[in-house]
């Protein structure tokens, strides 16, 4: 069977299928999430997964509509078995198969997803992972992005209205940053800030700046004393270029 991976039919634009934990996610997060979902490609497949019957989910009935959401019913037939989650694995192994969706977009906290997206990454598509702070590692760690929602409702508009991270304690944030920065660096010390990008997203599929309470990426990194970031003209009226290196050492004057 032949799949297609990146580009598709519709304008250019990955296809994706956005499949909703309803028993593990928020409906009021959903705007935001569909917002978020919409820099990734086209949602062409948008399914939420529980039992409509019951009064838990009362929540998402409108949200669903308002949003062309598709409920999908999945009865709790043994107690303490999670069907849903069941439910959601075997739609998406079919969805998978069926070559029209070029990525997937899980919106659950719940580790049981992990094989389920490792298994879509090794199809060759892309794998996007939407849950709470409180996710398990390694669902995190077996998508090929990952966002907490926590991000995505509220993000400072300038770097003047987040707080500063304390990067001398930020250990981990600062080696993530140097691997990142180095690897893109050019024989000038100067590394394109979306080649950084990049390098974060392939070494830690949960680096986000909004974590640190930065909305883009140029805004953590000038924030940060090790780095210098310079924006650069590209001479054809469009927005500059954002450029970072590492801090350039003051050297201690001497003695006379």
């Amino acid at each position: 069977r032949v799949y297609v991976e990146h580009m598709t039919e519709l304008g250019g634009e990955a296809r994706l299928a956005v499949l909703i934990d309803a028993d593990n996610a928020s409906a009021n997060d959903l705007e935001v999430l569909l917002v978020e979902i919409a820099k990734y490609g086209t949602a062409t497949v948008r399914r939420a997964y529980g039992d409509w019957t019951g009064d838990h989910l009362r929540p998402w009935k409108a949200k669903l509509l308002e949003n062309s959401v598709q409920p999908m019913q999945q009865f709790g037939y043994t107690t303490g078995k999670n069907s849903t989650d069941s439910a959601l694995i075997i739609d998406a192994m079919d969805l998978l198969h069926s070559g029209t969706v070029d990525g997937f977009c899980l919106v659950s906290s719940d580790s049981d997803f992990t094989r389920l997206a490792a298994r879509i990454r090794e199809q060759g598509l892309k794998a996007y992972g939407f849950g709470q702070r409180k996710t398990p590692k390694p669902f995190v760690k077996a998508c090929t992005t990952f966002v907490y929602v926590e991000n995505l409702r509220e993000v400072p508009e300038t770097t003047a209205e987040a707080p500063t991270p304390n990067f001398s304690k930020d250990r981990a944030l600062d080696k993530l940053l140097a691997e990142a920065v180095e690897t893109a660096a050019g024989d000038d010390g100067w590394a394109h800030m979306g080649a950084v990008g990049s390098n974060l997203s392939r070494l830690a599929s949960d680096f986000d700046s909004r974590t640190w309470g930065f909305a883009k990426l140029s805004g953590l990194l000038e924030a940060h004393p090790g780095y210098t970031v310079e924006f650069k003209s590209r001479g054809d009226g469009k927005s500059p270029n954002a450029y970072v290196r590492k801090a350039l050492k003051r050297q201690a004057k001497r003695g006379g």
